[in-house]
């Protein structure tokens, strides 16, 4: 069995991936800026290493990651983050003998490049919201008030090199001309890099999950978001896996079949009320709720380990629908967020309760309390009671 080094250990994806390949006694190993994290947690986590912060140190992240690769023998990196893989395909020379299942820097930023990539959807005829680019918030290509508000505005990349240190570039949205004025005057992101502005759409998010090996799909999986954190819409807190859209698998294939992708990708839309999907990003990288796949029938973490052995594994063309998977601790906020909004009606509230403390049983699995592996979830547990003491 090759030894496979899983980073950014603190994600829910990385918990997953760990268990999956420690379930079929493949050696993993985890990694993080610290020493405890929720994958490290795992009885599945050989062991456990911390590294220098890649985002505020990333050329000592690097170093530490490669002399940690030799001495431990690394045959595969595992990145689960948008950063940590950039930087991993930026210096892929410093890993001659290593692994990194993702294909070239340039076709991932074809992906990761929202204006990019937006641009080649339009091309292919994959609906996107009404958008117009910009290379620097002096020169725009349209006047900020002639503009459909609410608007969004978009830094081309998550994550930027700004003063020798890589930040996220976060998403900004304006009701008006003059809070877009303002946000363009005043956030680094959008005088550093080309960035979109973009008109809001309606609807409900829905993604297409895939890995594919070199330019062929092996698997697509979907799931339906049943509950977000914040509610309005966010981070998925339970979810249950379905069957693939026929419209979003199509757009979503085209895409990637443009980019001759090879590994895993999330491909994001917003399903307007009209049934459009329209485009909104592609994140290449596992997934939060990574877990729900493999507890349905697609075990992602295996299919890419194997590529990255240089098998060539089956493709998966069913699994099973209608498995729901919890995340608790994000569940409880949830609905604690449900139950301190003032607008929301007491009628409302008191389903969110009801529907919190009596979970389908049968159908239901938590994504980190789990049995078998129960430290991840203490860890998390710990954490979470430190959050809310330090509140």
């Amino acid at each position: 069995m090759k030894k496979v080094l899983v980073l950014d250990a603190s994600q829910r994806s990385a918990l997953a991936v760990t268990r999956s390949l420690g379930n079929q006694n493949i050696p993993a190993f985890t990694a993080e800026e610290t020493m405890t994290t929720l994958a490290g947690s795992s009885k599945f986590s050989k062991q456990h290493f911390i590294y220098p912060s890649p985002g505020l140190h990333p050329k000592q992240f690097i170093q530490s990651l490669s002399t940690l690769v030799n001495e431990l023998h690394i045959d595969i990196l595992l990145p689960m983050t948008e950063l940590t893989t950039m930087l991993l395909l930026m210096h892929k020379a410093e890993f001659p003998d290593t692994e990194i299942p993702f294909p070239g820097l340039d076709t991932v930023e074809s992906l990761s490049n929202k204006c990019l990539l937006m641009q080649m959807a339009d091309s292919l005829n994959i609906p996107i919201p009404r958008t117009w680019y910009a290379n620097d918030p002096d020169d725009l290509p349209c006047e900020l008030e002639d503009l459909p508000y609410p608007i969004v505005l978009k830094p081309g990349k998550s994550w930027l090199l700004h003063e020798g240190q890589w930040r996220r570039a976060a998403v900004q949205f304006a009701n008006d001309s003059v809070a877009a004025k303002k946000i363009l005057d005043t956030d680094w992101a959008f005088k550093a890099h080309s960035f979109m502005i973009q008109e809001t759409v309606a609807g409900h998010g829905a993604g297409v999950f895939a890995i594919y090996d070199n330019g062929k799909p092996l698997a697509l999986f979907a799931h339906r978001r049943l509950r977000e954190k914040p509610p309005s819409g966010g981070v998925s807190v339970l979810s249950e896996s379905a069957l693939v859209d026929p419209v979003l698998g199509a757009h979503a294939q085209t895409l990637l079949n443009k980019a001759n992708w090879h590994g895993v990708a999330m491909v994001e839309f917003k399903v307007a009320p009209d049934s459009t999907p329209y485009l909104m990003e592609i994140n290449t990288r596992f997934w939060g709720s990574l877990q729900l796949a493999i507890d349905a029938g697609v075990d992602f973490p295996k299919l890419l380990y194997q590529l990255a052995c240089g098998e060539q594994p089956e493709p998966v063309t069913s699994y099973k629908a209608g498995v729901k998977l919890r995340w608790l601790l994000g569940d409880l906020d949830n609905l604690y967020l449900t139950l301190r909004n003032k607008q929301t009606p007491f009628r409302t509230k008191t389903r969110a309760i009801l529907r919190f403390i009596t979970p389908s049983p049968f159908s239901t699995r938590h994504e980190v309390n789990r049995m078998s592996d129960m430290k991840p979830f203490w860890y998390e547990l710990r954490q979470y009671i430190r959050d809310l003491i330090g509140k």
